[in-house]
């Protein structure tokens, strides 16, 4: 059964960093590419960063610069280190894979707020 399991979101003032980690279970990890995405308030999800197998990554170009996507294989994590922070970043973020990948069961997503 395929978990993801999102955390290390929280409360920051614009300027802060937070780094996410999303654990998976129940996958080939190596295997796969991985991606970070969010949902603002109001909003659909969108993709934020992705990594492929060569940790070859993408960024949305809101977050460029900012944001800095990796994975650990021994470990079956990709982390997202977020920096510079905006209110704009505040939404829930959650982990699967790349959106031209069939997806996986959405995990709980961890929050983030960024008040100015």
């Amino acid at each position: 059964q395929v978990q993801l399991v999102e955390s290390g979101g929280g409360s920051v003032q614009t300027g802060g960093s937070l780094r996410l980690s999303c654990e998976t279970s129940g996958v080939l990890f190596s295997t796969s590419n991985w991606a970070w995405y969010r949902q603002p308030p109001g909003k659909q999800r969108e993709l934020v960063a992705s990594i492929d197998t060569d940790a070859v990554t993408y960024y949305a170009v809101e977050v460029a610069g900012r944001f800095t996507i990796s994975r650990d294989n021994a470990a079956n994590t990709i982390f997202l280190q977020m920096t510079n922070l905006r209110p704009e970043d505040t939404g829930v973020y959650y982990c699967n894979v790349p959106p031209n990948w069939s997806p996986l069961n959405w995990g709980q997503g961890t929050h983030v707020t960024v008040s100015s």
